[in-house]
């Protein structure tokens, strides 16, 4: 029986030959066609409830910080979404989700250990995870982060490419390029979910 560690390590060469081969076969491909186009139009917030058991949906700013910033995650995402939903506690947890129809090497979703960081948040710790709903199971990544030393926020974000929800920068390098080859523009989607409080204002991530 070959060792588990062997197997892990013959499994790593595998995916790395294959995305060698797979990025030499794309290397002068410039895909024309976007995946979108295949499919009905996703207009994502009108499928949001304004409330759901003890959770309402409460006026918000956004949670941009600046115009430019605004204008400039425009560009990059077809659909911009954030919520914050309020229960009788006066609990508050905030949604937010951004579409891009355009998932090459200038045009992306961002993951929040990038974009927090960059807003001033200290990125405490990381985990995978699984949430398990009636649709099926999702692969989550699990972040702790803090603003202040009595500012701490918890996050949840799944990266939705193409068809597949991916789990590292590799799977999702690879998608992007497994629909090259088929000539198409992959799209993408950030799913993310955080507790917060008034004093926090929550990123759209924007540009790395």
């Amino acid at each position: 029986m070959t060792p588990p560690n062997r197997r892990k390590f013959s499994t790593a060469i595998v995916l790395a030959a294959a995305m060698v081969v797979t990025a030499g076969a794309t290397a002068n491909l410039k895909p024309t066609k976007y995946l979108a186009d295949t499919r009905a139009e996703l207009k994502i917030e009108p499928s949001l409830p304004n409330e759901f058991g003890d959770w309402k949906l409460i006026p918000t700013n956004g949670g941009v910080v600046n115009p430019q910033q605004n204008q400039l995650l425009n560009s990059l995402y077809s659909e911009i979404i954030n919520r914050t939903y309020v229960n009788s506690s006066g609990q508050r947890v905030m949604l937010s989700i951004a579409y891009g129809k355009n998932q090459n090497d200038s045009f992306q979703v961002h993951k929040p250990e990038i974009c927090y960081p960059a807003q001033g948040f200290q990125l405490l710790d990381s985990k995978e995870d699984i949430v398990t709903t009636s649709h099926g199971s999702v692969p989550v990544k699990r972040l702790q982060t803090s603003l202040t030393e009595r500012r701490i926020e918890p996050v949840t974000y799944w990266i939705l490419v193409g068809e597949k929800v991916v789990k590292s920068g590799f799977e999702k390098k690879y998608e992007e390029m497994r629909w090259a080859t088929q000539g198409y523009i992959v799209d993408g989607l950030l799913f993310r979910v955080s507790t917060i409080d008034r004093k926090c204002q929550l990123c759209i991530c924007g540009p790395r």
